[in-house]
């Protein structure tokens, strides 16, 4: 089973520059195995001859592989301290900020973002970057239809102002839509743009090693305008900040110290 994987890794790397490696073995195989079994395969070797001839099974091993498990407002407290703290400062010395979701999954995370942002400035002044690894999820964050169980924490004057029911589902308005840009991006492996205010990037890191979760803390670092932002998730405390060049400005928070 070992090289069985091992094998598979080199092959998905090749095949799609994702180098899974970079994640923790045990937890990752074991959410692989648990796919390949479910479809019908017996070995790594036959997923990976499944995934070549089948696209699903391609879209199934991405949507397996990212995790994607999110809602707006999640772990709604911390957001508060952005809007009422971190924002405030950040936007004390400039009126437009550079802003960044990292991780966006199926767009969440970003729209919360922009409708906080919204009480700051006016709708048409928000641009916010949203990458993700995976083309279904980038798909449905486009696409800006949820179920109610992913707005449970959203505030009901943001819900009835951003959102229009039809059916069961909710749709998020085209002005929020408008805000955030949603582009295809490997973490592990793409160049990072520069000078961001904030990058938010939660509930993606515990899945990696402790090598890549290094590499990723200074490309974010590098990535990141002086006294710019890093804002990541419940159980990704940083405990090291400051060889990151990075300090405390609130529990998970992390403000880029001048260099």
């Amino acid at each position: 089973m070992g090289q069985d994987y091992h094998h598979f890794i080199v092959q998905i790397k090749q095949k799609t520059g994702i180098d899974l490696s970079l994640y923790k073995e045990a937890q990752m195989k074991r959410r692989l195995t648990s796919l390949y079994q479910k479809k019908g395969f017996s070995s790594f070797k036959e997923f990976y001859a499944g995934i070549l001839s089948d696209q699903q099974n391609m879209y199934d091993f991405l949507d397996k592989m990212t995790i994607n498990v999110t809602e707006f407002f999640r772990n709604s407290k911390r957001w508060e301290v952005l809007e009422n703290k971190i924002l405030p400062r950040l936007l004390s010395k400039k009126k437009k900020l550079k802003v960044w979701s990292a991780a966006s999954s199926t767009g969440e995370e970003p729209y919360t973002i922009s409708m906080i942002l919204s009480r700051y400035m006016p709708l048409d002044q928000i641009s916010i970057l949203a990458t993700d690894i995976d083309d279904q999820a980038l798909a449905a964050a486009k696409a800006g239809i949820y179920s109610e169980r992913s707005l449970a924490e959203i505030p009901s004057s943001l819900l009835t102002t951003f959102f229009k029911k039809e059916g069961s589902v909710f749709k998020i308005d085209e002005t929020i839509k408008k805000t955030v840009d949603f582009r295809k991006l490997n973490l592990l492996g793409d160049p990072f743009q520069k000078d961001f205010d904030l990058i938010i990037c939660r509930n993606v890191l515990i899945y990696f090693t402790e090598e890549a979760k290094d590499d990723l803390y200074k490309k974010f670092s590098n990535s990141l305008a002086d006294d710019g932002v890093l804002f990541v998730g419940s159980t990704e405390q940083i405990f090291n900040p400051g060889q990151y060049d990075l300090e405390v400005e609130d529990t998970f928070f992390y403000r880029k110290v001048k260099s």
